[in-house]
Formats: structure tokens, sequence, C-alpha cells
């Protein structure tokens, strides 16, 4: 028998975890640890659901950060307001997630944690830089997301010992844009054949590209930063050329494998290229129009 906790602060969900010495696991919406279970991959003796924990299902807006605890579904940030208006790529991937049912339940932390290198959560939030708040009993600590990944669904986070509260990313500025790409066989398919999320800032006087962050997935062991590409668009004009080239050099670092269930590799080389030219459009297109509407 498994036995089932609610504690009632992070600092509890600690205990709970020291005191099962890596006995026990975390559990928000299940959509990963119960299959898990049922495939006998992890047989904990304790679950530890943290949904009751006042203030981690809630979205944050302040000054610098926005802030989503790890309580936070899917659902709920693909209905957020502010993230529609201000951050369309993190709404967007939300809305791919799996099916609505899988949405209600599944969270932003948990997809992150378990490490995928197409998960959809993982890819938007390397494309927003963002940091993870790890807990345990040796204190805690802001991490980058991306330096979470330990391989194809390896993540060095220990959800038997560790608790992810919170992700957090930089408040959305007036000067850039996001956008979100993805192929599917469906549009419920867990996992998808590619998909791309962009980030793209301009400079608000000369209109030129200051900085830019391309994600993609899965086309490495783990989530893909295509810095080679981002380092090329630094300073040039958001045009359709210049996004065609960044596209071209993503395509020489990717090193997408073939699979029987969804795509091959050369499928996946072939529709890098417009994932990623059409993200950064739509991206730059996005970013000017916020700073037009603060003229």
């Amino acid at each position: 028998m498994v036995e089932y906790l609610y504690p009632s602060s992070v600092e509890q969900v600690i205990g709970y975890l020291e005191a099962y010495d890596g006995q026990a696991r975390i559990i928000a919406g299940g959509t990963d640890v119960m299959p898990d279970i049922r495939e006998r991959r992890i047989n904990p003796r304790c679950l530890v659901d943290i949904t009751r924990i006042p203030g981690l299902d809630r979205i944050e807006v302040a000054r610098d950060f926005v802030k989503v605890g790890t309580a936070v579904t899917f659902s709920a940030i693909k209905d957020s307001a502010f993230l529609n208006q201000h951050v369309h790529a993190l709404a967007d991937a939300a809305r791919s997630v799996g099916a609505v049912a899988i949405q209600n339940a599944a969270t932003w932390v948990g997809n992150v944690v378990q490490a995928m290198p197409a998960a959809d959560g993982a890819i938007i939030a390397l494309a927003l830089e963002a940091e993870a708040y790890l807990a345990d009993s040796h204190g805690t600590e802001w991490r980058p997301v991306e330096s979470l990944f330990d391989g194809p669904g390896v993540s060095v986070v220990d959800s038997s010992r560790q608790f992810v509260t919170h992700i957090r990313f930089q408040r959305p500025g007036h000067s850039w844009g996001t956008a979100w790409n993805r192929v599917g066989r469906r549009s419920a398919l867990v996992l998808p054949v590619l998909n791309c999320a962009v980030k793209v800032c301009l400079d608000p006087e000369s209109g030129r590209v200051v900085h830019a962050c391309i994600a993609l997935g899965p086309v490495a062991p783990r989530p893909f930063r295509a810095r080679r590409a981002e380092a090329f668009l630094r300073g040039q004009l958001p045009e359709p050329e210049v996004f065609a080239q960044a596209a071209r050099i993503v395509q020489e670092d990717a090193d997408p494998r073939s699979s029987v269930m969804r795509a091959s590799r050369a499928y996946r080389l072939a529709i890098i290229g417009p994932l990623v030219s059409d993200g950064l459009s739509v991206a730059a297109r996005r970013a000017r129009a916020n700073l037009l509407s603060q003229i």
C-alpha cells in the first residue's frame, strides 16, 4: 500500500521527503508519476501531493519576473489573460500539451522535471530562459531550467529528495515577442514530431535584433538551444533572408533521429527550416507591434 500525504507547506514537503529517505515521490497532476508506477519504473512507499499548499497554484506577475507555481496546470496557463496577451508562445505551448483532460491535470513544472527532449514545457522554458526554484534539506536555489536536463528522460532533479516550487522568467519587455510552432501526427499526441519556441528582442531605435532565443525538440538528447543561430541573429535586421539563414544554421547543428512511430531524421531536418524561420518572423512581428504600441 502506497501512503498518500497532503502537506500544507514547502517545509513539510521537504520533511516528508527526508523522512522517507528517497522512497517518496512528489505528485501534482500525476500524468507522469502514475504511468511510471503502473509500468513499475518507480516503486515509491509514499506519494507527497503538493496541490493543497497555498500559493503554489498561482501565476504571479511581478515587476521583474513572471513566476508560475508548481501546481499550475497547462489549462491555467492557456487561460491566463496576461500570458495570452504578452507571452503568446507559452500560452500556445500549453494548448498543445496532450488532450484537454491532460491539460487540466498536467503541470508545467512536472513536464519540465520529466526532462524529455521534446517536452513542450521544456522547450518553451528554454526559449524564455526560465529558472527553476529547487528546495531540499540543504536549502533553496534558483537554477536555469536548461541545467536540469541530464539526458533523454533523465533530470538532475531528484523528485524523491528535491522539490521544484516555481518556474520564473523575465517579465516581457516592450521590445520583444515570442512564437511557438509544433508539428505532430495529431493534435493530442503527447510528444511531437518537432517543436520550436522562439523569443526575439529588438532594439527600439534601430529595429535590429539585440537578443534571440531558439529552442527545439527532439533534435538532441536534451531540449536544445540553437546558440550559434542566436549569435548570428544579434545585430541583424529582422528580415526574411536573415531568418532563413538562421534556420539553415539550426539545421546544421540539429541532430534528430529517426522514429518509426513519429518521423524520419530526413523529414525532421527538412521541416526545421520553415519551422524556425516562421517562428522568428512571427516573434519579430509581435516585437515590432509591441514597440509601436508604446509610441
